[in-house]
C-alpha cells in the first residue's frame, strides 16, 4: 500500500508516521503533500528520504493537477497530518474511505470550519472541559465530520493553558497516530 501524506506546517506527526513505517514492507509513505512551500514538514520528508510535493490550494482544487501527481505515486490512501485546507469533494470521491484526518479534539467537540490547532486548545480551555484528545477520523465533505475511527483521552486541568493542553494534544498523537494508521491499513489489506 502507497500513502501520501498531505501537511500543512511543521511536521512533526509526518515525520513520526515515517519514521513508525520506515522498513515496513508493505505500507509504504510514497509522498509528502504541502499546500505551502513554507512547510518544515517538507524539510523533514526530504531528510527522511519521502518525495515531496507543494500544491498551492488554488491547485489542490484542480482535479487535472492533484489526480495525476497522485496517480505518478500511485497513492493508494491519503493521510491527513495538520493539514488545514478542505478536501475537495472529487478527491474524496477518488478515494472513498481511504482519506483520514486527525483532529486536536475529541470530536464531535471543538471540530468544524476554522477549529485547528490553537484555536481548538483556546476553545477547549474556554469551554471549561474536563478532557480533551484526539480524533481520527474519516474525511468526508463534511468538516471533521467523518466516522471517527478512534479517540484518545487526556485530562484538562484548571491550570491548564491553551499551550500546556496542546502538550498533551501532542503527546497523544505522538502516541497513537501511526498505530491506528497501521491497524486500519491491516485490515485494508486482510
Amino acid at each position: 500500500m502507497r500513502i501520501a501524506i498531505f501537511v500543512s506546517g511543521s511536521g512533526t506527526n509526518c515525520e513520526n508516521i515515517i519514521k513508525h513505517f520506515s522498513g515496513s514492507e508493505k505500507y509504504h509513505m510514497a509522498l509528502v503533500v504541502s499546500n505551502r512551500a513554507d512547510a518544515y514538514a517538507l524539510e523533514r520528508a526530504k531528510r527522511l528520504g519521502v518525495p515531496s510535493a507543494v500544491v498551492p490550494k488554488a491547485e489542490l482544487n484542480k482535479p487535472e493537477v492533484i489526480l495525476p501527481l497522485l496517480q505518478e505515486y500511485a497513492i493508494d490512501f491519503i493521510v491527513l497530518a495538520g493539514f488545514l485546507p478542505m478536501v475537495p469533494d472529487f478527491l474524496i470521491d477518488a478515494f472513498p474511505r481511504r482519506i483520514v484526518n486527525i483532529h486536536p479534539a475529541l470530536l464531535p467537540k471543538h471540530g468544524g470550519k476554522g477549529m485547528w490547532g490553537h484555536h481548538v486548545h483556546e476553545a477547549v480551555k474556554a469551554a471549561g472541559d474536563t478532557e480533551t484528545g484526539i480524533t481520527i477520523h474519516y474525511v468526508t465533505p463534511v468538516c471533521d465530520g467523518g466516522e471517527i475511527i478512534a479517540q484518545f483521552s487526556t485530562p484538562v486541568a484548571p491550570d491548564d493553558t491553551p499551550d500546556s493542553i496542546a502538550e498533551k494534544v501532542h503527546l497523544l498523537e505522538m502516541a497513537h497516530f501511526p498505530a491506528v494508521l497501521e491497524e486500519l491499513f491491516t485490515t485494508l489489506t486482510a
